[in-house]
């Protein structure tokens, strides 16, 4: 068996065990956070932060590097790097470290993001088990992905604070090791959880109490200590995809340039056809199939689309889907290859090259901000839908998400079909945000997963019920998602 396919079997078998195990609030789910629910730690985002700010004096840098050193091995080893910790943090006010916390686990943290696990959340999540982040971190570091999880509660390192400002000091005790795992067992007691009913996931040997205190525990991409360990005592390992480094590798960066040679290749092939047939929208579509089939033809990325057939049979019509990635423009090329246009932020007609060919495209540039204008903005497509047979493609939630969570749908798409009188067809956009995170400039290898769902048709629709419509369409999103075939894509090379 090769090492994707021991991936795969041991993804398979973590999410069998979740949905084999009672539904209820009877279990609960402890997840470890930095290394275990994300790749690396977010204290580094943190710390980066204020280097970039010049807030990092040399004392603390020497004592800050020398700790990197070592290592966090031992009760001690933490307890010191906290003092670090709390000694820049002390004075500061919890609103501006809650906001701090926020600001970065959008910008970097959410990008490092471990899918595998994100699914066993949902997992969980479907069977009706209490979900909970059990970590030494902050709560400034943790709670923003405990809330993108909808998890249940957060155990973690608490920080005095008094009249709104942090003193320097912990409340209680660390969650560091037995800290951790002597939290884990009084959370179950307060919830009257047999802790062998509960899982517990975590990625370093520290967590070894903590694992051995509930009856499922998983070893997730753990240290080499932690996984000599769990083959001594036979639990699962669950080895995550590598979610990349800070800086990208040769090989993106590679796959990258090519990418979008390829795409400008084919850009200048579908330009010298338009001038032969004097077709504006000649090129247009010759440039998203031609563009798109070279550039992912040359950088080794692959769509694998079911229910391809539904991009082509109800047409024109307006296309949703849910958007992770700057990559899901070329995507979209690739699927529809011609007769389409598709909406966007106004601020994307800035983007060198890319703001051009929207505007070529005939791309509705909308503010966000001011819905009189999106309105406005949007009547040319609306006319080019229903007099010129030009499909809409838009994404509902507006914006890119930083995590696969769903946002909520906003009516504007629907709105437009009805007007236009044309079908809603979904398209279901699985691991596009694995190539390509919405905060990277570089590509990932890998295979983007697509599932089209049959047309909409929406001419018994009336404008009054236009968001009881957004949200039905969203819950098929929804269902599509949590019941994805279970095979998983892997990335593909990276040189980190």
């Amino acid at each position: 068996m090769s090492r994707a396919e021991g991936a795969d079997t041991a993804r398979a078998e973590r999410l069998a065990a979740v949905r084999a195990a009672p539904p209820g609030p009877g279990t609960i789910a402890y997840f470890d956070y930095d290394g275990t629910v994300i790749d690396g730690y977010s204290a580094g985002a943190f710390y980066r932060r204020r280097l970039r700010e010049f807030d990092v004096g040399p004392v603390e840098m020497v004592r800050t590097v020398l700790s990197g050193m070592r290592g966090i091995r031992t009760d001690d080893d933490f307890k010191e790097f906290l003092s670090i910790t709390l000694a820049t943090w002390k004075g500061r006010s919890e609103a501006e470290l809650h906001a701090l916390g926020n600001a970065l686990f959008r910008e970097e943290i959410a990008g490092s993001l471990h899918p595998e696990v994100w699914e066993l959340v949902a997992a969980h999540q479907e069977q009706g088990h209490q979900v909970v982040m059990a970590s030494s971190a902050t709560r400034f570091q943790v709670q923003p992905m405990a809330e993108e999880l909808g998890a249940d509660r957060v155990l973690c390192t608490e920080l005095e604070v008094a009249d709104g400002v942090l003193t320097g000091r912990v409340v209680g005790t660390s969650l560091w090791g037995p800290g951790k795992a002597e939290a884990v067992r009084a959370d179950a007691a307060a919830q009257d959880v047999d802790p062998a009913d509960c899982f517990g996931y975590a990625n370093g040997t520290e967590d070894a109490e903590f694992l051995s205190s509930v009856g499922h525990p998983v070893a997730v991409s753990p240290t080499d200590s932690l996984r000599e360990l769990a083959g001594r005592n036979g639990w699962p390992v669950l080895d995550c995809a590598p979610r990349g480094g800070l800086f990208p590798g040769v090989t993106d960066l590679a796959r990258t340039a090519i990418f979008y040679g390829g795409m400008a290749g084919g850009l200048a092939a579908a330009a010298g056809a338009g001038l032969l047939h004097g077709s504006r929208r000649k090129f247009v579509d010759l440039a998203a199939g031609v563009g798109s089939d070279v550039a992912f033809g040359l950088s080794g990325i692959d769509v694998e689309v079911t229910g391809a057939e539904h991009l082509v049979s109800a047409r024109p019509c307006v296309f949703v889907f849910n958007h992770q990635s700057k990559f899901d423009v070329p995507i979209l090329m690739k699927l529809l290859r011609d007769g389409f246009t598709g909406v966007a932020k106004k601020e994307a007609a800035a983007i060198p090259v890319w703001g051009q060919l929207f505007q070529i495209a005939d791309v509705a540039f909308v503010d966000r901000g001011n819905t009189a204008q999106a309105r406005e903005a949007l009547r040319p497509a609306v006319e080019k839908l229903r007099d010129e047979g030009i499909s809409l493609a838009m994404a509902p939630e507006g914006t890119r998400s930083p995590t696969p969570r769903l946002g909520r749908f906003k009516k504007g798409a629907f709105h437009i079909a009805m007007q236009a009188g044309v079908p809603i067809v979904p398209l279901v956009i699985r691991n596009a945000g694995e190539i390509m995170w919405r905060g990277a400039q570089t590509l990932r290898g890998g295979t983007v997963q697509v599932v089209v769902l049959p047309p909409i048709d929406t001419s018994h629709w009336v404008a009054e019920d236009a968001g009881k419509h957004a949200e039905e369409v969203r819950t098929m999103f929804l269902d599509t998602l949590a019941r994805w075939p279970e095979r998983r894509p892997h990335l593909g090379d990276s040189d980190e």
